[in-house]
């Protein structure tokens, strides 16, 4: 059998955008349902979220129940040895956090790739493979893995160009949360100096052909990012969702009797 065709990294080329849900409860179950519910691409999150690394297998196979619906990884770190379980779990897709510099997005990038171009540990009996099936696989499996790099501080700012043309880095991320942090404005996602900095990266990365990404929890906050450009933006979070609609539901009952 042929490797599958990754959707995500395919759109990101074609210049589709692509709206995301970030799944942060462990299970299947929760990932299953937000496969389900129309999205463009779900994202496991291993960083900040209770999710384990081998919580990851369960995830992906149970989003796979919905073969239009790409999966992104996020890991809870820039590690070789994260990424080579992930990757052998079938993920084709990670999102790397806290990328500074171009060096550090070239260890990303050596991580995904087999020898002699990278430092990937080959093993065939796995998830990716199709347990052997794939034809070719450890020359073919690079065409079909995306590399999406997370900046989101000043420094990563600062060196934004050279990060993103570093050669296998298929997308940015901007990350607005952590941004908002190193410019001392912690948790002021909207304050008018994270926007603009948000803006001025975003216009930097379109002037070099850099997809670019950003997560937005407010509707018109996520429709503006779109208008301006945003190659894939996640809306919306599983806990924020649940925590939001439970808090909504006792607030309807505090007035009666």
């Amino acid at each position: 059998m042929k490797n599958p065709t990754n959707l995500f990294k395919a759109a990101l080329k074609a210049g589709r955008h692509q709206t995301g849900i970030w799944n942060t409860i462990g299970g299947n179950s929760v990932p299953e349902l937000l496969g389900g519910a129309g999205f463009d691409w779900v994202l496991i999150d291993c960083e900040h979220a209770a999710i384990e690394t081998i919580e990851v297998l369960p995830a992906l196979q149970a989003i796979a129940a919905h073969p239009q619906v790409s999966t992104v990884v996020r890991p809870a770190d820039n590690d070789p040895t994260l990424f080579k379980r992930i990757l052998d779990m079938g993920a084709q897709t990670l999102l790397v956090p806290y990328v500074q510099t171009a060096a550090e997005a070239q260890d990303a990038v050596r991580a995904m790739r087999y020898g002699p171009h990278g430092i990937r540990g080959m093993a065939g009996m796995t998830r990716a493979t199709r347990y052997g099936k794939v034809e070719d696989y450890f020359r073919t499996a690079w065409d079909e893995l995306c590399l999406v790099v997370q900046v989101e501080t000043i420094e990563g700012l600062k060196n934004l160009e050279a990060i993103a043309q570093t050669e296998g880095v298929d997308a940015v991320f901007i990350g607005p949360a952590d941004l908002s942090a190193s410019m001392g404005l912690p948790g002021q996602m909207d304050h008018p100096d994270v926007v603009a900095a948000i803006h001025d990266g975003m216009e930097r990365l379109q002037r070099i052909g850099v997809p670019v990404g950003l997560m937005a929890l407010q509707p018109d906050a996520a429709k503006a990012y779109i208008a301006r450009g945003s190659a894939f933006t996640a809306v919306g979070v599983d806990l924020v969702i649940l925590a939001d609609s439970v808090y909504a539901l006792q607030k309807s009952f505090e007035s009666q009797p």
